[in-house]
């Protein structure tokens, strides 16, 4: 009766042990999933084309959060002084959508071509933008 009694506690205490070895390898495997946000822009390139001088230089950067953790841009900025990104400081939800407006100064004529960074917390750090076209006079 005893021999019987010391099997059935080390059954009990082995199938405990098997259960929470599985438990700990599960949790670790659930660990492993990342929680990242991911930035994905709609293009990276936005072409003026030809646009006269001194005229509406506003565009517009459309991005997703394709991640599964919120997205913050961190800083945006601009390779020059002639243009100006302005962009939300709120966090982009997994799923949502955001936007970068720029606006480039087109009193200079000719060809351009600047680029403007994205920092943020997304799997892929910095993501550079490109806008490019040509301010043209009136005839």
């Amino acid at each position: 009766m005893k021999r019987t009694v010391n099997i059935l506690k080390t059954s009990v205490v082995l199938v405990l042990f098997i259960v929470a070895s599985f438990s700990t390898v599960k949790a670790q495997e659930l660990a492993l999933v990342e929680k990242a946000a991911v930035i994905e822009f709609e293009s990276q390139t936005i072409d003026y084309g030809k646009v006269a001088q001194n005229s509406d230089g506003e565009r517009t950067f459309y991005f997703k959060n394709t991640g599964n953790a919120p997205l913050v841009l961190t800083n945006v900025k601009s390779s020059c002084g002639c243009t100006v990104p302005n962009y939300s400081k709120e966090p982009i939800m997994p799923g949502k959508e955001g936007e970068i407006a720029v606006k480039y100064d087109t009193k200079k004529l000719g060809a351009f071509t600047k680029t403007i960074t994205v920092s943020s917390n997304a799997k892929e750090g910095k993501v550079t933008l490109k806008i490019k076209g040509e301010i043209v006079g009136s005839k």
